[in-house]
């Protein structure tokens, strides 16, 4: 265990608190649990109902928040820079991969692991920025069976005939 503190991806809290997975190793992780202000906004970003914002706002309001700084802005625009040049991430994906280069540069400035279930995007960070990082592959999850025939989405207009 190289590191006493974890900042935890927002893929691992949405797995938690969606499907309740990872519930027990998060209670049993030996290292202090600490967050970043950039998870803390993607979970706020993707929360659909009351009750998520609450958890969010107890997750903020019970261990001590990291946010990124001048150094780690900095940085991340240099590592997305290389991974564009390299050809390895089109526009939306740089964007997309942005704010998992802020969570781990931060992790690596006060000394934290990065526990995410998206390992890929870090490590192709890590590729230009060593930090420590624990991967927990996600659950195989049954896929959502399609709608039954003649039954219209949600939103969906009805077709003209």
């Amino acid at each position: 265990m190289a590191s006493p503190i974890a900042i935890v991806d927002s893929c691992v809290y949405i797995e938690l608190f969606r499907h309740g997975h990872f519930r027990e190793r998060l209670e049993e992780l030996p290292r202090l649990v600490r967050h970043s202000a950039v998870v803390l906004s993607e979970l706020r970003r993707g929360a659909t109902e009351r009750r998520e914002l609450r958890w969010i706002d107890e997750l903020e309001a019970n261990a001590r928040v990291f946010s990124p700084g001048v150094r780690e802005w900095r940085r991340s625009g240099e590592i997305l820079a290389a991974l564009r040049r390299a050809r390895t991430y089109d526009s939306q994906g740089l964007r997309d991969l942005h704010f998992d280069a802020l969570i781990a540069l931060t992790a690596r400035a006060v000394g934290a692991v990065v526990i995410t279930c998206n390992g890929d995007d870090f490590a192709d960070i890590r590729r230009y920025e060593d930090f420590d990082l624990e991967v927990w592959p996600a659950p195989a999850r049954s896929p959502v069976p399609p709608p039954p025939s003649g039954a219209r989405r949600k939103g969906a207009r009805p077709r003209s005939s």
